[in-house]
């Protein structure tokens, strides 16, 4: 049986993943984001641990409706690289359609 790189996520994390995945692909920010992701991947936990620290200043400003899930989910590198394939998925669709 062949093995999903979605084994280990809930529904709900995958959900996440791929909503993240779709507006940094609307934002025409592909290239840059996925520099950016595969540069900090090894330091997720940290940035994690920012997110959550500043969650309720960013709470302040916007709806954090899934922030605090999103930095849990996102404090581990696997979980990183699945959404910079998410990104990649998108991008490869859209060129080849």
């Amino acid at each position: 049986m062949k093995s999903s790189i979605y084994d280990n996520q809930s529904e709900q994390d995958i959900i996440i993943i791929r909503r993240v995945a779709a507006r940094i692909h609307r934002s025409g920010m592909v290239t840059p984001a996925i520099f950016f992701l595969e540069l900090t991947k090894p330091l997720a936990l940290i940035g994690s641990h920012a997110m959550i620290f500043f969650g309720p200043i960013i709470n302040a400003f916007i709806n954090t409706e899934g922030y605090y899930k999103a930095a849990e989910l996102f404090e581990e590198p696997a979980n990183v690289e699945l959404l910079i394939r998410e990104i990649e998925k998108l991008e490869d669709d859209l060129t080849h359609a």
